[in-house]
């Protein structure tokens, strides 16, 4: 009877490391949706960095031909702004899009719709200097961000549905793998020998297409989130069949269970919208706890260095010629601390990375600021250089990387849609706020706009070391479990609260529970 338990407990260990694996086909639907998608957010964040000048000459250049004089700087910075900052403003406006999309057309097929919004817009800016007209580089910059804002909330989503609890945390970061390779990419693709120069730049923007056309012709062929699939269409046979293909076994009765127990957890609670996640008690510190890590990763001044990245390096005292070089090794940094973040978010657990990344970034800051006021003494150039590396670093380990995975983990199924809408929603009002206002800090404050950058790491390290929980190898039963909590209710205190909210916004929930029922 013991030899039999021991070789039972054997048999359950090998089957446990045997279901936590990395297939083939979700190896590859990983890579497909990531490259897809989150590569051209990274890819459109840094395009306009290196040939800004060129693209600035064709601003002018057309606004001479139409009207027979130069631009006034003051139009000529507003332009600029606004087409560095309908990037994000166009993600925002993807991100309001999130929930009625993957709701309605599931996150593949959302993903698949997404593509639309940026093929149009690649051929458009990729024919806009031979059509003359830098206006619709401007237009096409809110269209891209679109694809951006749902893309940055939607790849997530997916893949962490679609990962067991031991590969969800690596697969959340991987799509913040390939922005970072998207702004590689693009910086290397940028430079002068290659795409960054007054006949390259067109092509250069036109390039953000070629991803979407590859994801548009693979994606198809791979399945649906299984989640989605049993808790919000109630289809288990669909449901079933793809989690044995993602798995690549038959045996996924554990995880078919896990999935059903959250469905029973989620009856009362029906689609949750915007207004009932911000008005329900039980995930009040979860919602907030998003909103201050989406804020402090963008406000925290990141995307002021791949804007603005030559611009830095320039007043920090690097020769002309060069900047483009150390902006290439910036971003290789990028892509390499980010693989890393990949494999120790399992190991070392969120919070860890979190408190870290925002930590680098804090201090970064601060040296910075005290570097550029120093910049004539001899060295400091390199102590610059090496600031911003460190805030890169910094950011690619944990600011940049974990909020998402902690939307992923922080809620359930029902409530995940619209709580990827908020948290999109902050990413990018406070990117667009970043990207509009910090040429105007530059100039106000000068090196001391870093200042404002520490300040907030900082405030956000204390936020996250003083609430926010671990979630590393836990199923999202059990985080949702542990933060009711500390919400201050108990389980079934949540459940009748649910059931309150219900019945005021969601009427057609018992409908929706007798179809479930008879699915089960």
């Amino acid at each position: 009877m013991k030899m039999k338990t021991e070789e039972d407990q054997k048999s359950q260990g090998s089957g446990d490391a045997r279901k936590g694996r990395m297939t083939l086909v979700l190896g590859l639907v990983t890579f497909i949706a990531a490259f897809g998608s989150s590569f051209q957010y990274g890819y459109n964040v840094s395009v306009i960095n290196s040939p800004y000048q060129f693209m600035q000459d064709f601003y002018n250049e057309t606004y001479v031909r139409r009207y027979g004089e130069y631009m006034s700087k003051d139009l000529m910075t507003a332009l600029w702004s606004l087409t560095v900052s309908f990037f994000p403003l166009g993600g925002f406006f993807g991100s309001l899009m999130v929930g009625p999309m993957v709701n309605t057309c599931g996150r593949k097929g959302t993903l698949l719709i997404n593509n639309v919004f940026s093929i149009i817009p690649a051929i458009l800016m990729g024919i806009s200097k031979v059509a003359e007209t830098f206006e619709v580089i401007i237009v096409c910059r809110i269209i891209i961000g679109i694809c951006a804002g749902l893309s940055s909330n939607v790849v997530p989503m997916y893949l962490g549905e679609m990962s067991p609890k031991n590969l969800r945390g690596a697969a959340g970061v991987v799509p913040q793998l390939f922005i970072t390779i998207g702004i590689l990419v693009a910086q290397i693709l940028g430079m002068r020998m290659i795409l960054g120069s007054p006949e390259g730049w067109p092509i250069l923007l036109g390039l953000t297409g070629v991803p979407a056309a590859l994801q548009l012709l693979f994606l198809p062929f791979f399945p649906e989130s299984p989640r989605y699939l049993l808790i919000q269409k109630g289809d288990e046979a669909k449901a079933k069949a793809a989690l044995q293909r993602l798995r690549g076994w038959e045996d996924v009765e554990d995880e078919m269970e896990e999935m059903r127990l959250e469905d029973q957890a989620e009856k009362a609670e029906g689609k949750m919208s915007i207004f009932t996640l911000f008005t329900y008690r039980g995930l009040r510190w979860q919602l907030i706890s998003i909103i201050v890590m989406m804020m402090g990763q963008q406000l925290s001044g990141v995307n002021a260095v791949y804007y603005y990245a030559d611009i830095i390096y320039e007043n920090a005292g690097v020769q002309k010629e060069n900047v483009q070089f150390v902006t290439v090794g910036t971003g290789a940094v990028n892509v390499v601390m980010t693989m890393l973040a990949v494999y120790i978010v399992e190991a070392l657990g969120r919070r860890i990375l979190l408190l870290a990344g925002f930590g680098i970034c804090c201090v970064a800051c601060a040296v910075l600021t005290v570097a550029l006021n120093l910049k004539s003494i001899s060295g400091m150039p390199y102590v610059s250089i090496a600031c911003v590396i460190s805030y890169v670093t910094g950011h690619a380990i944990g600011a940049s990387a974990v909020p998402s995975v902690m939307i992923i983990e922080m809620f359930l199924q029902s409530s995940r849609p619209a709580a990827f809408m908020v948290g999109g929603s902050v990413h990018w009002l406070s990117n667009f706020t970043v990207g509009l206002v910090f040429s105007y800090m530059e100039k106000g404050l000068g090196p001391y706009c870093f200042l404002v950058f520490c300040g907030i790491c900082l405030a956000t390290v204390i936020y996250i070391f003083i609430i926010v929980p671990e979630t590393k190898n836990k199923t999202f039963m059990e985080i949702n479990q542990s933060m009711a909590k500390r919400n201050g209710i108990d389980v079934q205190a949540d459940k009748e609260e649910l059931k309150d909210f219900t019945a005021v916004s969601v009427p057609y929930s018992k409908k929706n529970e007798a179809e479930r029922n008879s699915a089960l």
